[in-house]
């Protein structure tokens, strides 16, 4: 039992790991969506390890909202953290 326990601990302990590099990078890239009059929160990050992310402001409806999303958002989220399969929006 006590071994279920600890690696109950250790993947509570991983989850925060991969969620405070997420938000590292999503800090990253948060100046130039703000230049552009937008943002983006976290909305999750699911147990497959895929991020949902909400783009705000002007980037929400943007016609380039998508390639944002994975040219920018995902390729820095994914670079930061090797663990995430991909970043969806929410």
């Amino acid at each position: 039992m006590k071994w279920v326990n600890n690696l109950k601990i250790n993947k509570m302990a991983d989850q925060k790991i991969i969620k405070e590099k997420v938000i590292k990078a999503l800090n990253r890239v948060r100046p130039y969506l703000q230049n552009d009059g937008g943002d983006i929160d976290l909305v999750e990050i699911t147990d497959d390890l895929t991020v949902k992310v909400k783009l705000t402001g002007a980037c929400h409806g943007c016609p380039f909202a998508l390639q944002t999303l994975k040219a920018g958002v995902e390729q820095a989220i994914m670079q930061e953290v090797p663990e995430i399969t991909k970043v969806v929006s929410a």
